[in-house]
C-alpha cells in the first residue's frame, strides 16, 4: 500500500523489466560470444588444413613434373640430394673437362637469358620450372641438369672449361648459424665443419595460446593478448641472436620456419625459408636441418 502511494511500485516493475531485459541482452552476447569463439576456432582449423594441402599439392606437383610438361616434355629423373650422395654429385660435376668455352653454368629465375634458351634449346621448358635454380650443361649437351641449392647466388651465365660448384651454394660451412623460429619456440645452433655436425646454442620455448576456448574473456582480447605473447617471443628470440653474434661471430645465419614470424628476422639473416616447423625442439631442429640443405637435382 506504502509502494503504490509513493509510485514506489511502478518503479519496482520497471526495475524489474530492465532487469529481465539485462538478463536477455547477457545471454544474446554470451551467445555471439560463443558463436565468434567457434568461428576463430574454425577458421585455424581450416587455416592448418589449407597448410597441409598445400603441401600436398607441391608434392603432387613435383611428381607430375617428373612425368609430363605443357609441351609433352619430361625430366629424364628427379632427386633430392643430401649428405653423401649430394658430395658425390658435386664431386662428379667437378670432374667434367671441356674445351675453354665447353662447359655452362648459370644460375637463374624464370626468365632464361637467351644464352641459356640457345643451350638448352627444346629442354627451356624444364629448365623454367625448375628455377630457380642453378643450370649446368655441357656442348655436347651430355650433361644437362639442373640443381636448386638452399643458398644459390645472385644470377649470372658463364661458359668455362669445367661447372662452377661453390659449396657454399649447398652446403653448410664451418661456424654457420642456423634459427628454426615459429610462434612458440626458438631454436639456433651453429656447424662445426671439423665434426660434421650441429650443435643447439639456444633454445626458447613460450607459452603461447593457440586456439580460444569457450568462457572467460573475449575473442578480441585473446587475439591481442596472443600477439603480444607472440612479439615478446620474437623480442627474446631476437636478443638470443644477438648475443650468438657476440660470442660465435656466425659465418652465415639462415632463419627458416613460420611464414608468420620470418618478416620478424629479414634483415638479420642472410637466408630466409619456410619450412615444417612442427615437433618438439630436438627433432623440429634436425628436420629444418636436414630441409634446408637438401638439393633437387632435376635432368634436362
Amino acid at each position: 500500500m506504502l509502494d503504490e502511494l509513493l509510485g514506489r511500485a511502478e518503479l519496482k516493475e520497471r526495475i524489474a523489466e530492465l532487469e529481465e531485459e539485462i538478463g536477455h541482452l547477457e545471454a544474446r552476447y554470451e551467445a555471439e560470444s560463443d558463436r565468434r569463439a567457434e568461428a576463430v576456432r574454425a577458421r585455424q582449423e581450416a587455416e592448418e588444413r589449407v597448410n597441409r594441402l598445400e603441401d600436398r599439392i607441391a608434392d603432387l606437383e613435383g611428381r607430375l613434373d617428373a612425368e609430363t610438361d605443357d609441351a609433352d616434355r619430361s625430366f629424364r629423373g628427379r632427386e633430392r640430394l643430401a649428405g653423401a650422395r649430394l658430395r658425390e654429385v658435386l664431386s662428379r660435376l667437378r670432374s667434367v673437362e671441356t674445351g675453354p668455352e665447353g662447359a655452362l653454368t648459370a644460375a637463374v629465375t624464370d626468365d632464361l637469358p637467351a644464352t641459356v634458351t640457345d643451350a638448352v634449346g627444346d629442354r627451356a621448358p624444364l629448365v623454367r620450372r625448375a628455377a630457380p635454380c642453378l643450370v649446368y650443361v655441357d656442348d655436347a649437351r651430355l650433361v644437362a641438369a639442373t640443381l636448386d641449392p638452399p643458398c644459390p647466388p645472385e644470377p649470372f651465365v658463364a661458359w668455362d672449361a669445367g661447372f662452377r660448384i661453390d659449396d657454399a651454394w649447398f652446403l653448410p660451412r664451418d661456424g654457420d648459424a642456423l634459427a628454426l623460429v615459429r610462434s612458440d619456440l626458438f631454436v639456433v645452433g651453429t656447424y662445426d665443419a671439423d665434426r660434421d655436425e650441429w650443435t643447439v646454442r639456444e633454445t626458447i620455448e613460450s607459452d603461447v595460446k593457440n586456439a580460444h576456448s569457450k568462457g572467460g574473456f573475449s575473442q578480441g582480447r585473446f587475439e591481442r593478448r596472443r600477439d603480444a605473447q607472440v612479439d615478446e617471443h620474437v623480442e627474446r628470440s631476437l636478443a638470443a641472436l644477438d648475443t650468438l653474434d657476440a660470442d660465435a661471430h656466425p659465418n652465415r645465419l639462415l632463419v627458416v620456419g613460420e611464414r608468420t614470424v620470418l618478416g620478424a628476422f629479414e634483415g638479420r639473416a642472410d637466408h630466409l625459408a619456410r619450412v615444417d616447423a612442427s615437433g618438439d625442439p630436438d627433432d623440429a631442429f634436425a628436420a629444418a636441418v636436414d630441409d634446408v640443405f637438401t638439393t633437387r637435382l632435376s635432368l634436362l
